[in-house]
């Protein structure tokens, strides 16, 4: 049977649903512990104003990147909570990076544990709840005349690196 990673797996399988088709956590109890290392990323594009006030600290909701790192980790602390099938792991690192360019930001979530089970998941949670938290605090500068947000959006999130080392 596939691990949860879909080591093993066949692109038919379904490793989270049982024989007659109801939804199920995978068992990894038999797994044995490894460290392991996700790294996932996402850019925001915005308009090159809310982006120079984003660098100078000028958006009235206060430090952007500062609360937008916060709302990551916390995001990465509780993906367990948020996405049905995932486990609760033990988080043992979360580094974020961000690059702020001319007309966009890119944040990398970095999440580290032992466990039984990866955490390209929690990564993910981390860079799209980030990246969620500049949106919301840079929005009175990024709407129209009409209130949208023609020149915003979230886009090119992956994960671009998974490490799995045994423990010996």
């Amino acid at each position: 049977m596939p691990d949860e990673d879909g080591n093993g797996a066949e692109s038919d399988d379904l490793t989270h649903v049982d024989e007659a088709g109801n939804a199920q956590m995978v068992d990894v109890g038999a797994k044995p512990d490894a460290r392991r290392r996700a790294v996932a990323r996402g850019t925001l594009s915005l308009t090159a104003s809310t982006v120079a006030a984003v660098r100078d600290d000028e958006i009235g909701k206060g430090d952007v990147l500062a609360t937008a790192r916060i709302g990551a980790i916390q995001a990465v602390k509780h993906t367990w909570e948020t996405i049905p099938m995932c486990h609760q792991i033990p988080i043992t690192n979360v580094e974020t990076t961000f690059d702020v360019g001319e007309t966009e930001i890119t944040l990398t979530v970095a999440v580290e544990t032992t466990g039984k089970t990866g955490c390209e998941m929690e990564a993910l949670e981390g860079v799209t709840t980030g990246l969620n938290v500049v949106w919301d605090m840079v929005k009175a500068a990024e709407k129209d005349a009409e209130g949208q947000y023609p020149d915003t959006r979230i886009g090119e999130v992956q994960v671009v690196r998974k490490e799995k080392r045994t423990n010996e």
